[in-house]
């Protein structure tokens, strides 16, 4: 008998059941929220998540691309002339972010822009491109990649990138005292259909897909300098572009 059963679902893009509105509008207001808690209260990792990118910078660039950029605290960390602020492009999904992002930091572009789909930069435009914590989130993280690549300067650029250790021991653990305990407390609601929909894509998927257009050039582990996700919380890495004929 012939095998009539149907092909596996593609991985890529990750689909999810849509939102009610009232989660929507919960989705939007927790991670406004959670970027105002995470450096009041749990400030060791929030300080990781930017030094780290900011310690990784090139020694001479002009012009970041910063995706994921919620509202704008990355750019407290950031030692920046005039001329690489003016140079400066921080991208959200959510206007909510983006506007908050014009209010607090004027002489940086922010930009509502969803990073899987093609942006509005000439290839290779940015020298340097960082993702705190944004590339667990999407679904069609592939996509994102490749579009990193292209605005990425195929000479001279860097990618640097932090990512939880999602999936860990450690990291579960902590995740129930804090973003869980917050997200429960404020709404009354399990976390659970939440956190499912936002941090989609573990480690090992997220450096599969950057191994195919970046290669690596450093590594950090947080908070214990072993390269082991279980003990571990976040991972910082930099990367090059690789050379791809489009």
């Amino acid at each position: 008998m012939d095998d009539m059963s149907s092909p596996p679902p593609p991985k890529w893009p990750k689909r999810f059941d849509p939102l009610t509105p009232e989660q929507a509008r919960i989705s939007d207001d927790f991670m406004k929220y959670w970027h105002e808690v995470l450096p009041r209260r749990f400030g060791a990792v929030d300080r990781f998540n930017h030094r780290y990118v900011v310690d990784h910078a090139p020694a001479s660039f002009r012009r970041t691309l910063e995706i994921g950029a919620g509202l704008g605290e990355h750019l407290e960390y950031e030692r920046l002339t005039d001329a690489q602020r003016a140079e400066y492009y921080a991208v959200d999904i959510r206007e909510n972010m983006a506007a908050e992002i014009r209010r607090r930091f004027p002489a940086v572009h922010a930009v509502v822009g969803d990073c899987q789909q093609r942006l509005d930069f000439a290839d290779g435009f940015f020298d340097r491109v960082i993702a705190i914590h944004v590339l667990e989130h999407l679904p069609d993280l592939p996509a994102a990649v490749r579009e990193l690549h292209r605005v990425c300067d195929g000479e001279a650029g860097t990618l640097s990138i932090v990512i939880p250790c999602e999936g860990s021991f450690a990291y579960s653990l902590a995740r129930r005292i804090s973003a869980q305990h917050e997200f429960e407390r404020r709404y009354g609601q399990p976390y659970r259909w939440f956190i499912e929909r936002e941090h989609v894509n573990v480690p090992d998927e997220i450096f599969e897909e950057l191994d195919r257009y970046f290669e690596r050039r450093s590594t950090r582990y947080f908070p214990l300098a072993i390269p082991a996700q279980a003990c571990n919380l976040c991972i910082g890495a930099t990367y090059a572009p690789r050379r791809i004929r489009r």
